[in-house]
């Protein structure tokens, strides 16, 4: 689809936006520092002990499926899971200091250049013997995963499926990865913040018990919703979060900046909360709601910028950008 400059600054602040999200809270991902008066800053630190801006693993492994993004038109095809395996199991060969049990778990079993059928293989066996896979670490991914599907939300939803099978095969993950990619593809192209239309892309019973889990996430303060290392709690954090954060009507963009503040005040893993809110707040409002002094901070594995982010945004969505609606 031919995207218009709205859509297309949506499209990259949906990558940009998790980035910003995962930079800043890391510096508080488990009570690892105070939220001064001043609200949460990109200040560093915490169970990484990274540099003020630099992202964690969550914007990381969301590198490694945007990377592949910018090369393959379709993410579910072996070849594009292949690379994207291949891409996590090299970062996991840097010995990275902040990175997930399950995930270690996987990469560290399947060898050097895994084929995507070997990862998942493990992943599904690690679920099969444990009955315990359902952590967040592969809805924090998701930023990227709509820039090829935005025309095909059934497209996408296969896709989400199976790049969380590769390290999180627990049918919650994947649903929640389907739930949180279709929301920003919508986000992207028709610029409203909706959770619940994807539900339709997920089995009846599955969509009921979903259906209960958004209710309670917008019932409920945000504050409830922790600890959220689970891929449930994590999800209603994030949302939770959004919901619960007024629009300002002087300046509605702000409203990505806001949402990360009470995303962060939570607790407990907040970087990658900060992260999955992130990436809806920006598909909504744009990488230009991003705060100027956030987007120059960002940096991290492989080496890279917050504005490199963005340029394998636009290699991703392709043909469509600067086209006219």
């Amino acid at each position: 689809m031919a995207l218009d400059p709205a859509q297309i600054d949506r499209a990259r602040g949906a990558v940009l936006g998790s980035a910003a999200g995962d930079a800043l809270g890391a510096a508080y991902e488990f009570e690892s520092a105070a939220i001064g008066p001043d609200g949460p800053q990109m200040l560093g630190g915490g169970l990484g002990d990274f540099a003020p801006g630099e992202w964690t693993d969550d914007t990381t492994m969301a590198w490694c499926i945007l990377d592949v993004a910018a090369e393959h038109e379709d993410l579910s095809s072996d070849q594009a899971l292949t690379e994207i395996a291949r891409r996590f199991r090299r970062w996991y060969e840097t010995g990275p200091a902040d990175i997930g049990n399950q995930t270690r778990t996987i990469l560290g079993g399947v060898g050097p250049e895994p084929h995507a059928a070997r990862l998942t293989a493990a992943s599904r066996d690690l679920h099969e013997r444990t009955g315990h896979t359902g952590g967040n670490g592969s809805l924090m991914r998701t930023a990227p995963v709509a820039l090829r599907y935005l025309d095909d939300p059934q497209g996408l939803a296969d896709a989400s499926r199976r790049i969380s099978a590769l390290t999180h095969y627990d049918r919650q993950a994947q649903d929640a990865c389907v739930l949180w990619s279709e929301a920003i593809r919508h986000a992207i192209v028709a610029g409203e913040l909706d959770l619940r239309v994807g539900l339709v892309l997920l089995e009846p019973a599955d969509a009921a018990a979903w259906t209960e889990i958004i209710d309670d996430a917008e019932r409920r303060d945000p504050g409830h919703f922790n600890p959220n290392g689970w891929v449930v709690t994590a999800l209603q954090a994030a949302w939770s979060a959004i919901a619960h954060t007024p629009i300002p009507a002087e300046d509605p963009s702000r409203h990505l900046a806001n949402s990360l503040e009470t995303a962060i005040r939570i607790g407990n893993d907040t970087d990658t909360v900060a992260a999955i809110a992130g990436g809806l707040l920006g598909a909504r409002w744009g990488a230009s709601a991003v705060p100027a002094q956030w987007r120059a901070m960002l940096h991290g594995y492989p080496g890279l910028t917050g504005e490199d982010l963005v340029a394998l945004t636009d290699r991703a969505i392709g043909p469509a950008l600067g086209s006219p609606a």
